[in-house]
């Protein structure tokens, strides 16, 4: 069984403190990007998966397959094609699948999720100074469980952002090797999220 497999019965203080220890043991999340990619998982033993793709019609099957391997299993809403940037994407995922939590780059989305009892990740790509100093407000708004960096191989910005926000930190994209994923971890993130196959190895 999932770990958060009761994720929607529970308070938001317990999804995330469920998802914290999740992560604690077991830091390397797999990022599925294709159907290939959701196949290769099935045979790690990475037990929290991030699905980066699929549309309306396929992410049903793909969360259920996955689901059904035991996985924990988030969904980027903002990735689905055929969906909009609206809630009423969330309140079809929670209906018609399984899935224990969403990530999102829009705020509006992971607090609305955070309304529904789903474990809600936010997704802050930082691109500039200005992302770096937007961040601690954009979590503000969205209460989210936890905050995915992108890139997640600058280990500096890191240890920065771990001093400022009180979640747990998840490093993700262009974590493509081993050294990446301890330097991460060192600097303070919980876990890393990465679409390369031999991380999820480790």
């Amino acid at each position: 069984m999932s770990p958060l497999d009761t994720a929607s019965s529970r308070s938001n203080t317990a999804a995330h403190s469920s998802l914290e220890d999740v992560l604690l043991l077991h830091p390397v999340i797999a990022s599925v990007k294709s159907e290939a990619d959701a196949k290769a998982v099935l045979q790690t033993q990475c037990p929290v998966v991030f699905v980066l793709f699929g549309s309306i019609l396929t992410i049903p099957s793909i969360v259920e397959t996955l689901k059904d391997a035991g996985k924990t299993v988030f969904v980027d809403v903002d990735l689905i094609e055929g969906f909009s940037s609206k809630t009423v994407t969330i309140d079809f995922l929670q209906a018609n699948t399984a899935l224990d939590g969403i990530l999102s780059t829009k705020a509006m989305m992971v607090k609305y999720a955070k309304s529904k009892k789903l474990a809600s990740i936010h997704r802050m790509f930082l691109v500039d100074s200005f992302s770096y100093h937007n961040l601690p407000k954009q979590l503000g708004i969205s209460g989210a469980d936890a905050v995915e960096i992108l890139p997640g191989c600058m280990p500096r910005v890191i240890s920065w952002i771990k001093e400022d926000v009180d979640l747990p930190l998840i490093a993700g994209g262009l974590v493509c090797d081993k050294q990446d994923v301890l330097n991460a971890l060192d600097a303070g993130a919980i876990a890393i999220a990465s679409s390369n196959r031999d991380v999820w190895k480790m």
